[in-house]
């Protein structure tokens, strides 16, 4: 039992589950907001254009309620509730875009910083301190760092090319040219 009880605490205590849980409770925390941000703010704004009446007020009525003489109601009215669907809808592709942007910026600054830790790399600090010594700028290291970078870039993918597997039509050419010679 001492040795469940440990793998347990194990478990709960790696990185991915404690990740997995803040993003739960942020996310949870984020549905409240986009879903006051459409219901408060943007849904009554659509139903001021439309006329005044609530979004979530639209319905069609299948069998309209019925009424004794005193008004009370004998038997609740059965509709369906478009609006209320229309208000989830809304509230989804508010959501879908917030995090759609998000991720568009959370990839490009993740690509940014594979860009700029490639290039201080590409320079080490003893030829930066040589470079000062020569009188060049910050803005000339940066650039000789760049070119160095794009000059790695280009070889590999030369080397990429090099070591590419054939084309199938260059195959095809290949085989065709043996089985010519063969006979």
């Amino acid at each position: 039992m001492k040795k469940f009880f440990l793998e347990f605490k194990k478990f709960i205590t790696r990185g991915n589950v404690v990740d997995l849980a803040v993003a739960v409770i942020v996310g949870g925390a984020f549905g409240k907001i986009t879903t006051s941000l459409v219901n408060d703010i943007l849904m009554p704004l659509i139903s001021l254009a439309v006329g005044g009446v609530g979004i979530e007020d639209w319905k069609w009525v299948i069998t309209p309620a019925t009424y004794d003489s005193a008004g009370n109601v004998v038997t609740a009215e059965s509709a369906l509730y478009y609006g209320n669907f229309i208000q989830t809808v809304v509230n989804f592709i508010v959501i879908a875009l917030v995090v759609f942007v998000i991720v568009k910026i959370v990839n490009k600054a993740n690509s940014g910083l594979g860009e700029l830790t490639s290039i201080a790399r590409a320079v080490t600090i003893e030829e930066r301190i040589q470079f000062k010594k020569e009188g060049k700028t910050n803005k000339e290291i940066r650039t000789i760092a760049k070119q160095r970078v794009e000059k790695a870039r280009l070889e590999a993918e030369e080397q990429k090319k090099a070591n590419a597997k054939p084309a199938t039509e260059q195959l095809l050419t290949e085989i065709r040219d043996l089985l010519k010679d063969k006979q």
